[in-house]
């Protein structure tokens, strides 16, 4: 009867250490949400708040020739913006690239035609 016990215990042991929180596993970050569709209130006028308003406002400032401050304004010169905001020799802000996130999402604005809502 103590042998039969005994591997009752053991076998009881085993499996609560088996179940124990301890894992080497390492749960990767959840990626932040990117919105499924992209537009300039939900997405670029942030972008462009947190990046170029501080030159490209409203008046401009350090010589920006053009203001950036309202949907209309962005969406003409996007060509633009694009292109200087991906350009190593040139790039604006003047500090350096932004991020390449932002600098995707502005693309993806564009590319999917540069809804305002």
């Amino acid at each position: 009867m103590n042998f039969k016990n005994l591997i009752y215990v053991s076998a009881i042991s085993l499996l609560l250490l088996n179940c124990s929180g301890d894992s080497d596993e390492v749960t990767p970050p959840t990626p932040t949400p990117t919105p499924a569709t992209i537009t300039y209130n939900n997405t670029v006028k942030n972008i462009m708040s947190g990046n170029c308003t501080s030159c490209h406002g409203t008046p401009t400032t350090n010589g920006a020739p053009v203001s950036f401050t309202t949907f209309s304004q962005v969406k003409t010169d996007v060509d633009k913006i694009i292109t200087r905001i991906n350009s190593t020799t040139n790039p604006m802000p003047p500090s350096g690239l932004m991020g390449q996130s932002n600098r995707d999402l502005i693309q993806k604005w564009k590319d999917d035609g540069l809804l305002e809502n």
